[in-house]
Parts: structure tokens; sequence; C-alpha cells
């Protein structure tokens, strides 16, 4: 599942909330605390480009000393916002 914060914005300032929370110097430096998301990746949702997926948002929520349920957020699936492709996009 991934998750879609209702505010905009709100992604973007829910990483900020959790560097500032664990006094981590910059965004870069949340991948110090074991992560697994390259750093192309993260910068994409800084961004709002992607969407996070459910897992990572709990795991920084753990690791920030966040409450998942107070953040204002709405589950949709993981093909949510893909292009449709093969057949159905090929035109004859």
């Amino acid at each position: 599942m991934r998750i879609r914060f209702l505010e905009k914005g709100g992604q973007r300032a829910f990483l900020d909330l959790v560097i500032e929370r664990v006094r981590a110097p910059s965004l870069r430096g949340l991948l110090q605390f074991g992560f697994d998301v390259p750093y192309s990746t993260l910068k994409n949702y800084y961004a709002g480009v992607r969407l996070m997926p459910e897992d990572l948002v709990r795991d920084f929520c753990e690791v920030a000393g966040i409450e998942f349920e107070g953040l204002g957020v709405e589950m949709v699936g993981e093909n949510w916002g893909k292009v449709k492709g093969g057949l159905v996009g090929k035109r004859i």
C-alpha cells in the first residue's frame, strides 16, 4: 500500500518533521539510520513526485517517535497513478 497525505505538501512536511526529530543534518542524513532507500528515491518522496510505501512511513514514525494514526493520510493501492500499458495503451 502507498500513503497519500491529505493536505498539500504534507509529505514534505512529514519528512521535515522526521529530519528534525532524529536530528539528522539533511535528507541524506536519514540514510545513516539504516533505511534501505536510494537517495534519489528519497528526493522524489521529498518533492512529492512519488508516494511513499506504508512500511517506510511506519519505519520513519517509529524512529522519529511520531504517532502514525494522527498523520492525516489515506491508503491507496500499489498501482495508484500508474499508466496503463500493454494492449490497453496500444492503438491499431
